[in-house]
């Protein structure tokens, strides 16, 4: 049986679209290819941009800022002297770019001038750091990567 010039590419177009829908069948079912957005609500984060970036810019402009280090029994975070603990609220967000599972966040209530988070909530990796946090009726934003071993 002989096959001519048409009815090859026929069957080379049939063999390459049956590949692609394999393959994308493949990877929506499997959950080894999981694709998860950075942030959840992706459009309403966006419109807040210009909120983030002042509060950003209003932490960048202190004199004295906050220190986050990784010590050995976790991470520290450190608010300068001049600013009163009881004073400060917000919260620390830890948002792990590898699995959302592990994210948290820990409200800041501080009667000293430093917050620990214990190092056994912290997986090995990175870590992103997001502080938000006001102090006499402005708004802070802090960001911070930081790697455990």
């Amino acid at each position: 049986m002989k096959i001519n010039w048409g009815t090859g590419i026929v069957i080379a177009f049939a063999i390459f679209i049956t590949f692609i829908l394999y393959f994308v069948f493949t990877v929506q079912s499997n959950s080894k290819y999981d694709n998860e957005l950075v942030v959840e609500e992706y459009y309403k984060h966006d419109a807040k941009f210009g909120d983030e970036m002042a509060r950003i810019q209003e932490a960048q402009d202190l004199v004295q800022k906050p220190t986050i280090t990784n010590a050995s029994d976790g991470i520290t975070i450190v608010f300068p002297e001049v600013f009163t603990p009881k004073n400060i609220k917000g919260k620390v967000v830890f948002y792990r770019p590898s699995n959302k599972k592990f994210d948290f966040e820990v409200p800041i209530s501080l009667s000293s001038p430093s917050l620990v988070v214990p190092k056994k909530r912290l997986l090995g990796g990175r870590w992103n750091i997001n502080m938000e946090w006001q102090y006499e009726g402005k708004q802070y934003l802090t960001k911070d990567t930081i790697y455990i071993n």
